[in-house]
């Protein structure tokens, strides 16, 4: 290869977030192909992507140099008089990584910019003192006109400029290099002469760079676009910062033909790649260090515990009464030679350490009330794991094999995932940080991508489109599968209308064209859910650390995938909302009932448990919630805890086709088959078909004389479909399988069916541990259901259809969810005897500390009496308009003014009142007579309440679903008579493929019209009814004919089809009729009854109803009265023509109206 005449040193990738538009991969592949020796990548503050990059450049023969662009402290933002108060930019230079030091160093610099006194109105950066000491191995380049150079010789501050250069040049000595770039911008001609002069004169080596965010000029666009999404701007805007053209990866002879005129500058840069001779390199794993007690070695303290754990395991879950003294020897000498044979492969490992940190963890969580989960993953096949106290499921009793999760034969570093309550996870971490120091423990960084449906959002915005447009457009864009979003050009391919407005319009043509150039590219950083990392030294020793200003724990700069690489030990911190429901419903019983619940201790084979499971009960049940496996549950009637192991492994697609086949085993409707009698002891718990992976792996250590760990390498070869080392598997599963006395045919067989099982086979460590939780919400939802579901609300206390979901399922258990109470509700939900009050805090709009507020005062001073003492009682701080009124519209306050219409027209008056006595509280005049006007009454104005159906509309508007009743309650006889279901019995019932024609009714959530590509019109109508809420399609027919009934803010009912195409798409609504729910019901009604509560309502009522004489249904009028029921019958018959029933419900006074 010919000697390079140029090296690009200051190249922008991907991960200068919302700058770089270079993927690393793609930036690599393309320097391959151009023949490229060596390039720089300097990204801005940061070495994201150094393992990445120097994985791939040397993967394609590329030298890597690592370096960054970093901001330096201009000394002008230390002095008031030249800052004047303002933030002042900094400077940039860029710094190239030598050798081993400079790597060093540069982490170190990392970590002072981010840690070290950052603050969230600055960028992080660094300044001249924090690089004395560390500026060893590193190569400087001084910046160029963005350089402290270049912006004090443009200030013409020559001498100062001089100065800062002698102060870095003593820092770097000939490593500091003059930096000359020609973009084209007008500040490099102004500063290019003296940076030349400067140089020389200070023997300086000049050294010519191109700052490149972007591949070549067709790019250019796009990336002005990115930049403008960074910054909120506009592409439009012509007063913002541009970048130019030039600042594309220019070509070597480009570079050379422009810096021909100073061909040292040219040639410095290949220079400079020959001293950096740095490759970021795999370290092995830096296992923490754990102190035990005592002076005790790992090894010895590890064998201590854990037989000290299965002894108390042993007592208090394997022995039983029953057994004998032979029974118990015999237990004993299978669990001891268990963790006799696991501690010496952990010992020999190395693994020790590892085990005693994380049962460290989990046991001071579970001493300080952070609920932790019985495992997750393959660790639960431990028996150290689970004497350890790491894990809480027998790995003997349930048949779970430890070589699934350390495997002697493969040296893998173990890996527990440890799930904690999600509330308190962060107590876990905080002790962490304790105990092995702050700087020695770090979560993990992630990165987002602009993908496909943000991508369009934010390039519309940049191109000022209609939101709506941008909005219909994205939603256009097909939902992901599995986890995996459609591409753009995917998305143009799966939906003909999307290509189609891209070829008739140039500006949804420009908006695809930005919008695929960009998709993909980073846009923020952010931290991983469950990752932490603990090393064995300061982290900045191992990784590079970035922190945001506004979190409370550093993050290392490298991600999941590379983290790893630099020695550090990954911890799975996981947030399990479940757990928190759990310790949340555990606490409520014992606050009710006075029952200490230890969860670890409930029996595993509870009968009322089960029964709830078999009857399909399982609305909040961890796992089992959904209407499919509902109905698995239904089939399969659940009695014992394996069968729940088995449907959770077997409800996925593949090992979903045996569900039918387990059903009719279990109950003996099928003929249980074995291959070969040696397979019955290995599968017959699940009724002859393979569900797991560790049944895999008996198979073959039992029949073809595997080991364990061999077994499980087969396992991970036919899982992962590993064409090579399938075929000598098979050599050698026959062959073993032959020498234990099975047929050659046989045998082959049995490894097809292995092989083809192994590509689905589910962790059967991991089902059983999540079973567990899954049982244990199914026994609090059997024994304890008002404390389980008062948890379970309180948990998704700001997802109001989750609400709206178990208020119904409630329903269904005899459980009443009660309004919102001034005097009885809490922030947050309670149990109230058999029932469940609505938590204050869920009411929309009104914040949690507020509510908290309100609490307090309450216990402070007792239960408000009336109006007036909760006006003198809260304070102003706690009070605003819109919470107050959306308290009123869900009925906070009915204890205490009955009339939610007249207290919302006085809300004015309130405010001021409260506002006042505020004031008196605290003044220094409260003392002569602020008790007396503290007591008086406040008098508000006399204001009609609303009418019953307008209450619960703004009653369901401030709590997000009706409550306290639904507009379809008054309707349920009619609705009887006319056949309308509940939107959830209908679509509970839908399979795939199936087609049903329902009526339903509900009042108008929502209705949005729309226009298709063909210029027609359609519509979504949102409905509610006591159930929930369901969206329906009207095409431009429908639409057009009941367009003016939909508008009429009535109840309606509809006619529907209904149909669900796949597993997992929603079903999907077409609506083919619409009517008002009066006019329907008035055709199979028998009269009215109707509640006055005002005897102003009278004369209307008679005006209304005079003109709807010569009918055959009977009206009644109830007057409510305190004393006396009362129901009086008008004479004559009614004809309830198409509107009389709405008419009626308004009328001012009328509190309620039923058919009969």
């Amino acid at each position: 290869m010919a000697e390079p005449k140029f090296i690009h040193l200051r190249v922008h990738t991907a991960y200068s977030l919302s700058e770089g538009a270079m993927p690393v991969p793609k930036l690599i592949h393309r320097l391959h192909d151009q023949g490229v020796p060596a390039i720089a990548i300097t990204d801005t503050a940061n070495l994201f992507g150094g393992k990445a990059f120097s994985k791939y450049a040397s993967d394609e023969g590329i030298k890597p140099i690592l370096g960054s662009q970093f901001y330096l402290r201009n000394p002008d933002s230390q002095d008031m008089l030249k800052s004047k108060g303002r933030i002042i930019e900094p400077d940039k230079i860029v710094i190239l990584v030598m050798d081993a030091e400079g790597y060093a160093n540069i982490m170190h610099l990392m970590k002072v910019a981010y840690l070290d006194g950052a603050t969230a109105q600055e960028k992080a950066q660094i300044s001249l003192a924090d690089l004395e000491g560390y500026s060893n191995g590193l190569i400087c380049l001084t910046g160029g006109v963005e350089g402290p150079i270049g912006r004090l010789l443009l200030e013409n501050r020559k001498a100062e400029a001089e100065q800062t250069l002698q102060q870095l040049q003593r820092l770097f000595g000939d490593r500091l290099y003059m930096e000359i770039a020609r973009i084209g911008l007008e500040e490099e001609h102004k500063t290019e002469d003296a940076f030349i002069d400067m140089a020389y004169k200070y023997n300086i080596p000049l050294v010519a760079t191109n700052e490149a965010f972007f591949f070549d000029a067709d790019m250019y666009e796009a990336h002005d676009a990115l930049i403008c999404i960074a910054a909120g701007e506009y592409l439009s805007n012509a007063n913002r910062k541009h970048y130019s053209p030039n600042n594309r990866l220019r070509s070597e002879d480009e570079m050379v033909e422009l810096f021909k005129d100073l061909p040292e500058a040219v040639m410095n840069t290949v220079q400079i790649a020959k001293r950096c001779n740095y490759l970021s390199q795999k370290v092995q794993p830096l296992l923490p260090i754990f102190e035990c007690p005592g002076g005790k070695t790992q090894d010895e303290f590890i064998t201590e515990q854990a037989y000290l754990g299965l002894k108390a395991r042993m007592e208090a879950t394997v022995y039983t009464p029953e057994m004998t003294p032979e029974e118990r020897q015999k237990t004993d000498r299978l669990y001891y030679e268990r963790l006799e044979y696991e501690l010496s492969v952990i010992k020999k490992m190395g693994f020790p350490g590892y085990f005693l940190i994380v049962a460290d963890f989990i046991q001071w969580s579970k001493g300080h009330g952070v609920p932790v989960g019985p495992g997750r993953g393959s660790g639960a096949g431990s028996i150290v794991a689970w004497s350890l106290r790491i894990t809480d499921l027998d790995p003997l009793k349930l048949n779970l094999l430890f070589e699934r999760f350390l495997n002697p034969e493969r040296i893998n570093m173990p890996d527990f995932d440890v799930d904690f309550c999600q509330e308190n996870r962060y107590k876990t971490i905080e002790y962490v940080q304790n105990k092995y120091g702050f700087d020695h423990v770090a979560q993990i960084i992630t990165y987002g991508k602009l993908q496909s449906k943000n991508v369009i959002r934010d390039v519309a915005r940049v191109l000022q489109m209609p939101y709506s447009q941008a909005d219909r457009i994205s939603k256009m864009i097909p939902p992901g599968v599995q986890g995996k979003n459609p591409t753009l050009q995917e998305s143009l391919d799966q939906v003909p209308e999307l290509e189609e407005m891209r070829q008739n319009d140039p500006q949804i043509n420009k908006l695809f064209d930005i919008g695929m150039k960009l998709e993909g590219l980073y846009r923020q950083s952010g931290m991983h859910a469950a990752g932490v990392v603990i090393g064995d030294r300061p982290l900045e020793q191992l990784v590079p650390l970035y922190k945001d200003p506004k979190a409370d724990m550093p993050v290392t700069q490298y991600d999941m995938k590379y983290v790893e690489e630099t020695g550090l030990i990954k911890f799975d911190f996981l947030g399990l909302k479940t757990l928190t429901v759990i310790q949340r419903a555990v606490d409520l019983v014992k606050k009710h009932r006075g029952i200490e619940l230890i969860m670890s201790d409930i029996p595993l084979d509870d009968k009322a448990t089960y029964e709830l499971l078999q009857r399909g009960d399982t609305a909040g049940v961890f796992q089992f919630e959904s209407a499919g496996m509902k109905d698995v549950h239904k089939q399969i009637k659940p009695d014992r805890f394996e069968d729940l192991i088995a449907i959770v492994s077997l409800y996925r697609p593949g090992p979903m086709d045996n569900i039918p086949s387990y059903i009719k085993r279990k109950h003996g409707e099928e003929e249980i088959t074995y291959l070969h009698p040696s397979l019955a002891p290995i599968i017959g718990e699940t009724y002859g078909i393979m569900i797991y992976q560790e049944q895999v792996m008996k198979i073959a250590q039992e029949l073809a004389g595997y080991t364990l760990g061999g077994a499980d390498k087969l396992r991970k070869a036919m899982g992962k479909k590993i064409k090579e080392e399938m075929v000598k598997h098979r050599v050698i599963f026959t062959e073993g399988a032959v020498k234990n006395g099975i047929e050659e045919a046989t045998a082959t067989s049995i490894f097809d069916q292995m092989e083809k099982f192994a590509s689905y086979g589910f962790n059967k460590s991991h089902a059983a541990a999540y079973s567990l939780i899954s049982y244990q919400t199914a026994y609090l939802k059997a024994h304890y259901p008002e404390e389980f579901m008062c948890a379970t609300m309180s948990f998704e206390m700001t997802n109001t259809e989750k609400l709206l979901f178990f208020k119904e399922e409630c329903k269904k258990m005899g459980i009443q969810v009660l309004q919102p109470d001034i005097n009885k509700s809490g922030a947050d939900f309670a149990v109230e005897g058999h029932n469940i009050r609505y938590a204050l805090s869920a009411i929309k709009g009104v914040g949690v500390a507020n509510m908290k507020a309100i609490e307090q005062l309450r216990e402070e001073g007792g239960p408000f009496k009336d109006m007036s003492d909760f006006i003198h009682r809260m304070p102003l701080q706690n009070h605003n308009r819109r919470q107050f009124e959306n308290m009123i519209k869900a009925g906070v306050f009915d204890s205490l003014e009955k009339s939610r219409g007249k207290l919302f027209a006085n809300v004015e008056a309130i405010s001021q009142h409260i506002s006042a006595a505020t004031e008196l509280k605290t003044s220094t005049q409260s003392s002569l007579f602020g008790d007396e006007e503290l007591k008086s009454t406040v008098k508000l104005a006399d204001k009609p309440d609303w009418p019953e159906l307008e209450k619960l509309k703004l009653e369901a508007e401030a709590i997000g679903f009706y409550l306290s009743a639904h507009p379809l309650d008054t309707y349920r006889n009619g609705m009887e008579k006319l056949g309308v279901k509940s939107w959830v019995e209908v679509s509970q019932g839908i399979r795939t493929g199936d087609t049903i024609r329902a009526k339903l009714a509900g009042c108008v959530n929502s209705f949005q019209k729309r226009i298709s590509k063909n210029g027609n019109k359609y519509a979504f109508l949102e409905l509610s009814d006591a159930s929930s809420n369901f969206e329906g399609l009207l095409f431009s027919e429908t639409l057009a004919k009941y367009e003016d009934v939909i508008n009429s803010g009535q109840p309606l009912m509809v006619s529907i089809t209904i149909d669900k195409q796949t597993e997992e798409a929603s079903p999907r609504v077409m609506i083919n009729l619409v009517e008002t729910l009066d006019q329907a019901i008035a055709g199979v009604s028998n009269g009215l009854e109707i509640d006055v509560g005002n005897i102003e309502a009278v004369p209307q009522l008679k005006n209304i109803l005079s003109k709807d004489m010569n009918g055959k249904n009977k009206i009644y009028i109830k007057p409510e009265h305190n004393e006396w029921d009362v129901r009086i019958e008008l004479p004559g018959g009614y004809a309830l023509a198409s509107d009389i029933l709405n008419r009626i419900r308004n009328v001012p006074g009328v509190t309620s109206v039923r058919e009969i």
